[in-house]
């Protein structure tokens, strides 16, 4: 049990730091409330997944191209400059009680998906960490053991993003609609900072 403990432990460290996705979680509860910041974190998560799945089967090798670097993150860059641009336009809106008003579930899951599978952080944890974890659980443990301790990294990933989702929301009940405007337009600058940082990576990639 307490090996399954240190798996969970894992996943809630890998998702805790600040990052594009926390961001754009914050955004939304504070906007639009628990369920669209909840939505965000499943789409990331969902993107992990399918990283899990391409390091168990071996194809996340292919990633490590220059190739594949220098697209993915150029991919990460257009995502994440337009969804901090869209952020901050939207950030003034009245915030209403019809949260559909403003966002559908499924474009704020699709956004989630596409900020994480465009990372290619993401991918060096996945092909690092996971990787090595999968390595030694692999050899120690049966399929079953493998499946077990994998499924507890997701249910960090997930526990963390509960925990996001409550305590955006939570604080949006709180605040007064100027410093949701303000927290809003801080994520939106926070996601084209993060986008920048990308863009200069590809750079690299192409010209060093």
């Amino acid at each position: 049990m307490s090996i399954l403990f240190s798996y969970v432990l894992l996943g809630l460290s890998l998702a805790a730091p600040i990052g594009p996705v926390n961001a754009a979680q914050i955004d939304r509860g504070f906007r639009y409330g628990f369920y669209h910041s909840w939505v965000i974190g499943l789409g990331s998560v969902t993107a992990d997944i399918v990283y899990m799945i391409m390091v168990y089967m071996g194809v996340v090798h292919f990633l490590d191209s220059p190739f594949m670097q220098t697209f993915l993150w150029l991919f990460g860059f257009f995502v994440l400059i337009y969804t901090g641009i869209e952020t901050m336009l939207t950030a003034k809106k009245e915030v209403k009680h019809k949260r559909s008003d403003y966002e559908s579930y499924v474009k704020t899951f699709v956004t989630g998906f596409f900020m994480s599978i465009s990372n290619p952080l993401t991918i060096l944890f996945w092909l690092g960490i996971y990787g090595s974890v999968l390595a030694k659980t692999a050899a120690t443990y049966e399929n079953l053991q493998l499946f077990i301790y994998s499924g507890a990294i997701l249910l960090g990933l997930l526990l963390w993003d509960f925990i996001m989702a409550i305590v955006s929301s939570t604080f949006r009940k709180i605040l007064t609609p100027a410093l949701i405007t303000t927290i809003s337009m801080i994520s939106g600058l926070t996601l084209i900072g993060f986008g920048i940082y990308f863009g200069l990576q590809a750079y690299e990639v192409l010209f060093n």
